[in-house]
């Protein structure tokens, strides 16, 4: 049992499961959600997130075996692609039913959010439209977040911004180090399009374009009576610092999983500078 809960987890891309669950976690600890609500979002964005992650492995299972991924459970004939499929089944539906226990807003925004999830997973990651679902399920995440409050709020113009922002670069650098497995498997998505050079640097400068939301988002709320706070520049000049850091390697290095560590780190600088905008996010909202 333990085993194959392990083999399951290793099939659900831990990485950016756990990280777009801490995300969430912060954000909702940030807008001032009870602690059992923070618990409910923290738990149904995990569930949400190990279903996207799952139907990902399972619809992937055949182009995985053709390329030898020998970190995929599936491919290394580890864990059944049909008990992969109805983990990713199970989760998704815990996920819809612990958003509605939220809200409305949040069992709606959250279940779209999935299905967009699944949908790049089922046909989309093989079109020019590849980035759509990253841009709408990142965009939507704030509002998960903060329609999961006692009074619930969709998020501030510039949260739902920054969170579709983030999307362009973690599609786009978790994409690149397989670029090359992905063309023989007839995979071409918008970052195989536009080339490996193009698709980094575009997703490190989108980085910049999101610090820059949160950093003048509450500012242009505000009527500019006041100007952004020095964290708020401090967490900008990091990930415009992190942001030049990965286009040199884009440029002067092959692909590699680097890129999509800087962006996480990133991700964690913005959420932060979210974070401390909490109160802000809700206001901006009602």
């Amino acid at each position: 049992m333990l085993g194959r809960a392990r083999l399951l987890a290793l099939s659900s891309h831990p990485g950016p499961t756990v990280a777009v669950t801490t995300l969430s976690i912060i954000l909702g600890v940030a807008v001032g959600l009870d602690a059992w609500r923070v618990a409910l979002v923290g738990l149904a964005i995990l569930a949400g997130q190990l279903s996207i992650g799952l139907s990902n492995d399972w619809i992937d299972a055949r182009r995985d075996t053709e390329v030898g991924r020998t970190d995929k459970p599936i491919a290394s004939g580890a864990i059944l692609a049909s008990t992969v499929r109805n983990a990713a089944f199970v989760t998704a539906a815990i996920a819809v039913v612990l958003s509605f226990a939220l809200s409305a807003g949040t069992g709606i925004a959250h279940t779209i959010l999935i299905a967009s999830g699944w949908a790049y997973n089922a046909g989309l990651k093989r079109t020019a439209f590849s980035l759509v679902p990253f841009l709408v399920s990142f965009g939507l995440l704030p509002s998960v977040v903060t329609l999961a409050a006692a009074e619930p709020s969709a998020a501030a113009w510039w949260a739902t911004a920054t969170g579709a922002v983030l999307g362009i670069p973690i599609h786009f650098t978790n994409v690149l180090p397989d670029l090359d497995d992905d063309a023989r498997t007839g995979v071409s998505g918008l970052p195989h399009r536009l080339g490996r050079r193009a698709t980094g640097t575009i997703a490190f400068v989108a980085l910049v374009v999101g610090a820059a939301f949160v950093m003048l988002g509450p500012v242009i709320d505000a009527g500019f009576d006041t100007g952004p706070s020095v964290l708020a520049v401090a967490g900008f000049v990091v990930v415009s610092a992190i942001a030049v850091m990965g286009i040199v390697l884009v440029l002067t290095r092959p692909p590699s999983r680097l890129l999509f560590q800087l962006i996480i780190v990133s991700a964690l600088v913005l959420v932060a500078q979210l974070a401390l905008s909490g109160g802000t996010i809700l206001a901006a909202a009602s």
